[in-house]
Parts: structure tokens; C-alpha cells; sequence
């Protein structure tokens, strides 16, 4: 088995109040410290089937333009996720599953390139937006049962296994690979940076913050327990993980390397993007409305998000 991170943006930030204050309030911490942010999915080659873990964004995804107000930042593009895909040396005919933890955008954005492929995914996302008229969804009961501390699990095959992890959104999900005695959690944005793993801290955003706590604990009682190298979607942490082999050690945190932050201003279009789903709001699409012009209290019409959490495009 090989895994293989697929990059496709990089140089992004997460300020320490949106990765650690979903439990006590933003409020309680520092805007000025920001974590080092990317964005990659990931890829299993079995030697006979190639397996996705999520799709990353939708070709033409614009990127952001922020300043020192915005709470994060998912990075310059380095290319599209298809031509990422390509560079690994994959084409689209090649993948037999895709293995969707979530339903954002930035995990299922290219699911329509691979119309060969079953796409798994808990049968609680299938109502969102982002997966309406795909017709190659398998929709996921996880009926095989626990797996080691996790209630509920399903086997996709031999050492891939898809985790129930409800609460970033409802129907989040984990993919442990089991490989050479470690264990591969690619998560669906348990944490948004690796020191909220070893903080214990939630990030601000959660469909359901009970669940997002029971599956946080989860998470940190199996590394705890078992060798494994923690992979996620939004920090080069997740790639540097797995290129070291690097075992989690929840009391030998691996030392916070803090993003460079350049804020010069690139051209902004008039159009904001969601820095959580993706979505983009295009003034010419809303009667000309300004996004500056919205009410304080408009939120995101996918994911409910605030206007805080939009960047400039």
C-alpha cells in the first residue's frame, strides 16, 4: 500500500481563535497567532485499486484575497486538484472509490471527474448541496460494528476502513489505513491544524458541538493507544505527517512552526468566497447587492457560516 498526499494549494493560515474556540468563544485567544495552512486530500494505491480520499475544490475555485481582519486563509493555488491528481502520475479512469469524509467543497469539489468510480459517503450527507445529481454514491450505514474504540465503523476492504465522526458537520467522517503496523487517520477536519489535536481543542466550526466533542475524544484516546500518523486537509502538518512517518504523540507535541504572513493585496474581483464550503458570492448573481452592503447578520446559503468567515476574491 501507498499513500500519497495530492496538493493543490499552499502558504495559508488559521488564526488560534477559529482552531481552538468552538468550546470557550473565539474571543478567549490570540487573532494575532496564526497556524500554518494548506489544502491536500489524499490517496491510497492498494497495487490493484486506487482509492480518493475527497476531491479537493472545483476547478476554478478563486483564490482569496485576505488582510489582517480575516480568521483564515486556505492558500495560494499551486494547481488544480485534477492536474495535482495528474502530476502524482494518476488519471481520473485509474480510481475505483473515492471515500468522501464530508460534504465541503474543498473534500468533494471534483467528484463529477470520476463518473467511473463508487463514492462513499455516510448516507447522513447525502441531502447537502454539494451531492445532489451524482449518480455513483453509495451511501454508508456503517453495519460492520466497532472499530477498536469507535462504534461504528464499515470496511471498505482489507486495512481501509471508513469511521462515523459526527460533528464538524453531520455526517463527517474518518479513513484509518492500516499499513506496516501504523495506523493512517485521514480526518475530516477534526482539527483544522495539528496543535488543536494536542490542545484538545475544537475549531469554531461544528453542525453538532456535543458530537464534535465526543468524536475529538475519540480521536485522541486511539493515538493514544495505537501508532498513528495523523493526516489533515488543512495544514502542511498532514503531509509533513506522512512523508515522516510521524507517529502522534499527544505529550511530545511536534513544535508549532507559526505561518509567514504576507498581506499584499492582490486585485480583489468584488466576489467573496466561504472559506469553510466554498461558496462564492458574485454580486451580479444577488440584484449588484455589494457583500460589504449584506446585513451584519447574512450567513453563507450553503453552510450557514457568518460573513466573517468569507475572504475577498
Amino acid at each position: 500500500m501507498i499513500i500519497k498526499a495530492v496538493k493543490f494549494r499552499k502558504d495559508g493560515f488559521y488564526s488560534q481563535p477559529f482552531v481552538f474556540g468552538g468550546e470557550e468563544g473565539a474571543e478567549k485567544f490570540d487573532a494575532s497567532v496564526r497556524y500554518r495552512g494548506s489544502l491536500q486530500n489524499y490517496l491510497i494505491d492498494t497495487g490493484d485499486e486506487v482509492i480518493l480520499v475527497d476531491t479537493g475544490l472545483p476547478a476554478g475555485t478563486p483564490e482569496e484575497v485576505p488582510d489582517e481582519k480575516s480568521i483564515l486563509y486556505t492558500g495560494k493555488d499551486i494547481s488544480s486538484y485534477m492536474d495535482a491528481l495528474a502530476n502524482l502520475g494518476y488519471k481520473p479512469e485509474q480510481v475505483t472509490k473515492i471515500l468522501l469524509t464530508h460534504k465541503h467543497s474543498d473534500h468533494s469539489g471534483e467528484l463529477r471527474s470520476f463518473p467511473n468510480a463508487q463514492i462513499f459517503v455516510n448516507e447522513e450527507e447525502l441531502s447537502a448541496a454539494e451531492l445532489q445529481d451524482i449518480p455513483n454514491l453509495v451511501p454508508v450505514k456503517f453495519t460492520d460494528g466497532t472499530y477498536y474504540n469507535f462504534p461504528e465503523s464499515q470496511k471498505i476492504r482489507d486495512g481501509v476502513y471508513f469511521i462515523k465522526a459526527k460533528g464538524h458537520t453531520n455526517g463527517n467522517s474518518i479513513v484509518i489505513a492500516e499499513n506496516n503496523g501504523l495506523f493512517y487517520m485521514i480526518h475530516g477536519d477534526i482539527t483544522y491544524v495539528d496543535e488543536a489535536l494536542y490542545e484538545n481543542k475544537l475549531s469554531v466550526v461544528y453542525d453538532d458541538l456535543p458530537a464534535a466533542r465526543e468524536t475529538l475524544d475519540s480521536v485522541r484516546e486511539f493515538v493514544r493507544s495505537h501508532p498513528t500518523v495523523y493526516m489533515g486537509t488543512h495544514t502542511p502538518q498532514g503531509y509533513e505527517n506522512l512523508e515522516a512517518n510521524r507517529v502522534i504523540d499527544l505529550d511530545n507535541p511536534v513544535e508549532t512552526v507559526l505561518a509567514e504572513v504576507d498581506f499584499t493585496q492582490q486585485k480583489a474581483s468584488g466576489k467573496y468566497v466561504c472559506s469553510i464550503c466554498g461558496y462564492i458570492y458574485d454580486p451580479e448573481e444577488h440584484d449588484g447587492t455589494a457583500f460589504e452592503d449584506l446585513p451584519d447578520d447574512w450567513k453563507c446559503p450553503r453552510c450557514k457560516q457568518p460573513k466573517e468567515k468569507f475572504n475577498k476574491a
